[in-house]
């Protein structure tokens, strides 16, 4: 074995050595120095320019699933590359290759350079800082903690345990995936930055039948660990509950329609709040006016104890990173504070741009992506109240426990999505579950009618994924169980 591929193998390897292990994967394969980052950067300069960084990754992805009680597919792949950027003012000009070599290097940045006028150099090559990152995960290869038998054994058992739960489960679908990612990110500034970021997944999906009915359940969990995260314990409470929903959603009935007063969930329905409120709170948008927090900074914009946060900062959550993919450490940031916007989420253009510092929300799916502003593990924290409580104070509505896709613009935050697992409730009491609600509405509004939050705040199992910009990323979601006085329920009931 080659010492590059005895460095990507370590499966305990030191966060202070990140950013040596990083060169000797990424660039000393290619013969590049800390020295040609310099002079790449330097020929770039000879052109007016704002900001300029150099971007290479190296990516294992692996993924197995199985169907029918096979594992039908196993797959493995490694990409790498290096993506180049230029801004000027706020334009961008960004160019890749999946070739990491000093010519790619030298064509990327003569082609992104043009984006700004021809000048004498001012740029002196600086002398390389890290930040100080944070420890949020170890450094090991998922893919090598467990063997393929040992891969293929976990999903033939989450198979028999599922449908050995109740006759009525026909089917059972899982997947099992890791990802390890090695990146470095070196500025015009001086930043010289690496991450190496450990990612693995298992999703579970149930098909119960009962009289020619059938319905679907879904479960899954992970995050930035190894597959000795997946102990038994997590993949039978994921079996569980997969199970579990597709049998209450075997007994449900029509969905009602109408405005109704809705409890959401804590954990997973924090999505819609990622998605209705969390992009609105984006950079991009806010500079350009097209959000509709967009020139709010301490104006009230949701009810009195609304408190909305994007941490990249928890420890080995799926969301979670050391540096963004500009080299900026990840933080904490109050984003709404009881109910008083307070900051937005940026980059480093569009923080340059809007006069505040970058908040370590640059994210991009690759090194063939230039970055944006783009959330972490966003999340509403806590309140006070106990969510039987706020349960008990609803005459009639609905109580939505988890949701499955929906429909949202970003700009307004308004919002249609579909419940994957929900129910009537009536003079406080859960009553039938439902199928085929959908919750509508806009987020802005929807923070102004939280009438309770309950003390249960809870993080996703770690399974999101956001998308923006036709850009996909790993993130995480939560909330506390969330009383809303008024939303719009589509139904199905005639």
């Amino acid at each position: 074995m080659n010492s590059t591929l005895a460095l990507e193998n370590s499966l305990h390897l030191s966060r202070a050595d990140a950013l040596n292990i990083a060169k000797e994967i990424l660039l000393a394969p290619a013969g590049i120095s800390e020295q040609d980052l310099q002079k790449t950067l330097a020929h770039m300069y000879t052109h007016q320019l704002d900001d300029a960084d150099l971007y290479f990754q190296r990516t294992h992805n692996e993924s197995w699933s199985l169907e029918e009680g096979i594992v039908k597919s196993g797959s493995f792949s490694i990409d790498q590359g290096v993506g180049v950027r230029a801004v000027s003012h706020d334009k961008t000009a960004f160019a890749y290759s999946d070739e990491i070599s000093a010519l790619a290097l030298r064509n990327a940045a003569e082609a992104t350079r043009v984006i700004g006028a021809q000048q004498k150099s001012t740029y002196i090559s600086p002398k390389w800082k890290t930040p100080a990152t944070h420890a949020l995960y170890q450094s090991f290869n998922p893919s090598d903690s467990l063997d393929a038998k040992a891969k293929i054994a976990i999903l033939e058992d989450i198979e028999r345990k599922a449908k050995a739960k109740d006759p009525r489960i026909v089917q059972v679908m899982a997947g099992l995936a890791g990802e390890f990612d090695v990146v470095l990110v070196a500025r015009a500034n001086g930043v010289l930055a690496a991450d190496i970021r450990p990612l693995v997944r298992i999703s579970i999906t149930v098909i119960a039948e009962q009289n020619s009915r059938r319905e679907m359940g879904s479960s899954g969990g992970g995050g930035r660990f190894d597959y000795h995260f997946f102990v038994k314990d997590k993949i039978d409470h994921w079996i569980n509950e997969a199970v579990r929903s597709a049998l209450v959603n075997l007994e449900s009935r029509p969905a009602p329609a109408g405005p109704m007063t809705v409890v959401l969930g804590p954990g997973w329905p924090g999505v819609l709040l990622h998605e209705a409120v969390g992009h609105g709170l984006e950079g991009d948008f806010n500079r350009k006016g097209s959000s509709a927090f967009s020139g709010k900074i301490g104006q009230r914009v949701a009810a009195p104890g609304v408190t909305v946060v994007d941490d990249g900062t928890m420890m080995n959550r799926r969301g979670s990173l050391s540096i963004d993919d500009e080299g900026t450490p990840t933080q904490e940031n109050v984003l709404i504070e009881d109910g008083i916007l307070r900051a937005y989420m940026q980059d480093r253009m569009n923080a340059r741009l809007m006069g505040v510092a970058p908040t370590g929300n640059g994210r991009r799916e690759s090194y063939a992506h230039a970055p944006m502003p783009r959330m972490t593990n966003t999340f509403m924290r806590s309140g006070n109240d106990d969510p039987a409580e706020l349960l008990s104070r609803v005459k009639n509505g609905i109580f939505a426990k988890s949701f499955g896709g929906g429909q949202v613009d970003i700009v307004s935050g308004k919002f249609v999505f579909s419940c994957t697992e929900a129910y009537l409730v009536k003079d406080g009491k859960l009553g039938d579950p439902i199928k085929g609600a959908t919750l509508i509405g806009d987020g802005p509004t929807a923070l102004n009618k939280v009438i309770g939050l309950g003390n249960d705040m809870a993080l996703d199992d770690g399974i999101g994924v956001c998308g923006k910009g036709g850009q996909s990323v790993p993130a995480g979601v939560g909330q506390p169980t969330t009383l809303v006085s008024a939303l719009t329920v589509g139904g199905t009931a005639g």
